[in-house]
């Protein structure tokens, strides 16, 4: 098999994942899925260029709601209008050092709270109070207890993790956490025989740059468009 082939499934990621590892977070209309409400806020499609998977869509979405499409190229569809778009790119691991982080734990529900105090305070994306169940998520805290820094696993397409969440707190920065935290979560992806893959904004240099300095590459560039439904 080639790697262009298994790579593939990079291409439309959440619809591998819902249709897959992600299967009993699904709700799925025909060529349309998105995740349960309270898990992640992401829809997906069997293929973006077909008009039949924008109407199966709209089977899960109430007139005047956004939903984000990863990928979609940021181009209006029948039904459908584009009420907003974010470059994006999609980064793979080909050189990571990945390594367990011995003072890292395993985030569970009752964490949440403190986690999306975390999320508020640092931005890295959504994290809805169940995004918790996707996969593993690895937290460190201060002296004191309190959790500093996370990171974890979110989309899980045929032999590929996403690597998310990755967030430190203002006051903890500079001391390397993120990538204590990429390289263990990545190291327990890699016990599973998958591989990492990340996105983030493409104007977010600096975390880009982070990324390619221990080990990811850039495959594509790709777009995160808000779709609102017309009818």
């Amino acid at each position: 098999m080639t790697r262009a082939v298994v790579e593939s499934v990079l291409d439309n990621p959440a619809w591998s994942s819902l249709a897959g590892a992600h299967a009993r977070f699904a709700v799925t209309h025909g060529q349309a899925a998105r995740y349960q409400s309270d898990v992640a806020p992401f829809h997906a499609l069997a293929d973006p260029a077909d008009p039949q998977a924008w109407d199966d869509l709209a089977s899960l979405v109430e007139p005047g709601e956004a939903v984000t499409i990863a990928g979609a190229g940021g181009v209006a569809y029948r039904g459908w209008e584009v009420a907003g778009s974010i470059p994006g790119v999609q980064l793979v691991d080909v050189g990571l050092r990945a390594s367990p982080s011995p003072d890292a734990y395993r985030l569970g529900a009752g964490d949440v709270p403190e986690i999306l105090d975390l999320i508020e305070r640092t931005r890295p994306g959504p994290y809805l109070r169940r995004t918790v169940e996707l996969g593993t998520y690895l937290g460190l805290r201060s002296p004191e207890g309190a959790l500093i820094a996370m990171a974890g696993e979110r989309l899980h397409p045929t032999g590929w993790t996403e690597i998310s969440a990755v967030c430190t707190d203002p006051d903890h920065r500079g001391r390397g956490l993120a990538t204590r935290l990429i390289q263990a979560v990545a190291a327990g992806i890699r016990e599973r025989g998958e591989t990492p893959f990340l996105h983030t904004a493409a104007a977010n240099v600096t975390a880009i740059r982070l990324y390619q300095s221990i080990g990811f590459e850039l495959r594509k560039q790709t777009d995160f468009t808000a779709y609102r439904r017309l009818r």
